[in-house]
């Protein structure tokens, strides 16, 4: 990920291209071609395609707050994915995902923390989602996404422990009651983040899907957001 600087934008109908990296949708895919540079340790060349195809796009847009301020947006919560980063094992297709988050407002003026969750299973997603603002307050929301574009609110069983991450970070998830989630992969931990494959039981049936926790309490110190520099540069153009 690079932070790029407005003269790097470019725009047209269905697409966008920020510096050398583009996305494009066709009427049917969503068409991403990625050439950009890994951070530090690896300093590597990052490039390829991924071509992402829903099932359906939903019109679905939860707010996270009041005000409106956070949106969470989930475009095909249901799709087929094809991944080629031009390197020998970089290559795999599968069951995709593409949301988003708006807002006008940094995250973590308003939330202390989240857990998010996405699982595949016959032919939908279930999504979960978990948040603390920093009112006290929480948002929790349970979502089931049909790859006809149909999205069911559904009731969410009472949250699980999962353990800490290497920097500390308590981890949960909503599984049955006396089943045992498991964090079946690491994909990305860091100071304030992780992003995990965990496997839990959910309505009697055992699934696998993406799970992250967001802790802004932490990622507010500057520590944390000096780090966060050198894993995502500045670029001006």
């Amino acid at each position: 990920m690079t932070d790029r600087g407005r003269g790097a934008l470019r725009q047209a109908p269905g697409a966008i291209t920020i510096g050398p990296s583009r996305m494009a949708w066709d009427g049917r895919r969503l068409v991403v071609e990625v050439d950009e540079w890994g951070a530090p340790p690896l300093v590597t060349r990052v490039r390829g395609r991924i071509v992402l195809e829903p099932a359906a796009v939903t019109g679905v847009e939860l707010p996270l707050t009041p005000d409106g301020a956070h949106i969470w947006r989930p475009f095909a919560p249901v799709s087929r994915i094809e991944v080629d980063l031009g390197r020998p094992g970089w290559q795999w297709r599968g069951h995709g995902y593409l949301d988003a988050n708006f807002g006008t407002r940094p995250l973590e003026d308003d939330f202390s923390q989240w857990t998010w969750g996405r699982f595949a299973a016959r032919d939908a997603a279930l999504c979960q989602y978990d948040a603390l603002r920093r009112d006290g307050a929480s948002a929790r929301l349970g979502m089931r996404f049909g790859a006809d574009g149909g999205v069911e609110v559904v009731d969410l069983p009472a949250p699980s422990p999962l353990p800490r991450t290497i920097w500390g970070l308590p981890r949960q998830v909503r599984s049955d009651p006396g089943s045992q989630p498991r964090v079946l992969r690491t994909m990305l931990d860091g100071p304030f983040y992780n992003r995990s494959v965990v496997q839990a039981r959910i309505d009697g049936a055992t699934v696998e899907g993406v799970h992250e926790t967001l802790d802004l309490r932490r990622y507010a110190r500057t520590w944390v957001k000096a780090l966060v520099a050198t894993r995502v540069p500045r670029r001006r153009g």
